[in-house]
C-alpha cells in the first residue's frame, strides 16, 4: 500500500467536502454577474461589428468563450451542492471539456486583444487599415486550435471502467482517491473513519475531477503537462507582458508629441493602454496561479511528492486556483466597461434602443426643409 493510502486515507472525505464547498461558493458568486455581463457585452459588440470596428471581433469571441463557461455553471453548482450527477455521462464530459476550452480560448483572445491595442499605440496607421476579415480568420483558427488542444482533458478520463468506479455507496465512500492515479485506489473508506450518518445505502454518480484517470506512461504525462504549460501559459504570458511594456514605453516616449496622420486623440491611446494593462492584470490574476499549481497537482495525484502534508496543501490550493481561472468570466465584462468609453456611453443613453443605430444623426430644420447632420464620429473600440 502506498504512503498516500496509508497516511492520507482518513482525510480524503474531508478534502472532497472542502473542494465541493469551494467550487459551489465561487461558482455561485460568478454565475449572475458573468451571465449578465457577457450577454450585455455581446449586445454592445454586435453594433460595433456592423460598423466594422477593428479589434472588436476578438472581444466578441472572448465574451462568447466566457458565456460558454458561465452557462455550464448551474450544472456544476448542482453537483457540488448535492454531491451527485444525475444528468448522464455525456453531459458531464461536455461540461468538463468546456471548462478548459473557456480557459484557453480566453487566454488566446486576451493575447489577441493585447496585440491589437499595442498595434494601435505603436502603429496607428496600420491599425486603422480594414482587416476585419483577417481578424475573423484568426478567431476561427484560434477556436480550432483550442478545441483540438483541449481534447486530451476529457479523453484522459476513463469512461470505459465498470460503473462501480463512478459511484460511491453511502455512507461508505467509494470515490476516486485523489492521491493516487491507479484504479486500484478506488476502495471504500476504512471503517475506522468517523462514524457515518445513518441512512439507506444509495449509489451516487460522480463527475468532473472525480472521474478516474486513464493509465498513461510518465513520459506521456509529462509531455502533455509541459506542452500545456508552454503553449497555453508561458508563450501567452510573454506576449501579453511584452505588449504591456511596449505600449507603456511607446506612450511615454510620444507623450506631448503630434501624431501626424495617426491617432489624433491622445486619450484614445490612453484607453488602449488601459485595455492592454487590464488584459495583463486579468491574465496574471486568473491564469497564473492555476498554471503554477497544475504541475504540483499532477505530482500529488501521481504520488510523487514526499509528504502527506505537502500533498494535502497542494490539493487544497489547486481548487482555489481553478476557481480563479473561472473568475475571468466575470472580470472581462468589467474590463470592457472601464477601458472603453463607448461601452459605458451605450448604457448611459436615455433611449437604449437608439444604441443600435449604426449611424446616429441629428435632424434639424434649415430654410424650408430638413437635413441630417451626422454626430461626432465614435472612437475606435
Amino acid at each position: 500500500m502506498s504512503l498516500s493510502n496509508q497516511s492520507c486515507g482518513s482525510s480524503i472525505d474531508d478534502l472532497r467536502r472542502y473542494q465541493h464547498h469551494v467550487y459551489a461558493v465561487v461558482y455561485s458568486v460568478i454565475l449572475a454577474p458573468g451571465l449578465l455581463g457577457n450577454v450585455l457585452a455581446l449586445w454592445v459588440f454586435q453594433a460595433y461589428v456592423r460598423e466594422t470596428k477593428r479589434g472588436v471581433v476578438f472581444m466578441m469571441n472572448l465574451a462568447v468563450a466566457d458565456l460558454m463557461q458561465v452557462l455550464s455553471l448551474p450544472l456544476r453548482i448542482y453537483y457540488y451542492l448535492n454531491h451527485t450527477w444525475p444528468f448522464g455521462q455525456p453531459l458531464c464530459m461536455l461540461c468538463f471539456y468546456l471548462k478548459y476550452v473557456n480557459m484557453y480560448a480566453s487566454i488566446f483572445f486576451l493575447v489577441c486583444v493585447s496585440v491589437r491595442r499595442c498595434e494601435l499605440i505603436m502603429h496607428p496607421l496600420r491599425y486603422r487599415s480594414n482587416r476585419r476579415r483577417g481578424d475573423m480568420c484568426v478567431c476561427a483558427a484560434g477556436w480550432l486550435l483550442v478545441c483540438l488542444g483541449c481534447l486530451p482533458f476529457p479523453l484522459l478520463r476513463n469512461t470505459s471502467l465498470t460503473p462501480d468506479l463512478y459511484t460511491h455507496t453511502a455512507p461508505y465512500d467509494l470515490t476516486p482517491n485523489p492521491y493516487a492515479s491507479s484504479p486500484s485506489s478506488y476502495a471504500p473508506a476504512p471503517t475506522s473513519s468517523p462514524t457515518p450518518t445513518p441512512g439507506p445505502t444509495s449509489l451516487v454518480a460522480v463527475c468532473f475531477a472525480e472521474l478516474p484517470m486513464r493509465e498513461v506512461s510518465p513520459a506521456a504525462g509529462w509531455a502533455l503537462m509541459v506542452g500545456a504549460e508552454l503553449v497555453g501559459f508561458i508563450l501567452p504570458l510573454i506576449l501579453v507582458l511584452t505588449c504591456a511594456c511596449l505600449s507603456a514605453g511607446s506612450l511615454r516616449v510620444h507623450r506631448g508629441e503630434g501624431e501626424g496622420g495617426g491617432v489624433k486623440d491622445h486619450g484614445e491611446k490612453k484607453r488602449a493602454l488601459r485595455m492592454v494593462l487590464s488584459c495583463a492584470g486579468v491574465f496574471l490574476l486568473c491564469f497564473s496561479p492555476y498554471h503554477v499549481t497544475m504541475p504540483l497537482d499532477f505530482l500529488a495525484k501521481a504520488d510523487a511528492l514526499g509528504s502527506c502534508e505537502v500533498r494535502e496543501m497542494v490539493l487544497r490550493c489547486h481548487p482555489v486556483t481553478l476557481c480563479l481561472a473561472s473568475l475571468n468570466s466575470g472580470l472581462d465584462p468589467l474590463m470592457y466597461y472601464f477601458t472603453t468609453d463607448e461601452f459605458r456611453r451605450r448604457f448611459s443613453r436615455p433611449e437604449i434602443p437608439e444604441s443600435f443605430s449604426l449611424a446616429p444623426r441629428l435632424s434639424c430644420t434649415s430654410g424650408g426643409g430638413e437635413k441630417d447632420l451626422p454626430l461626432t464620429p465614435e472612437p475606435e473600440l
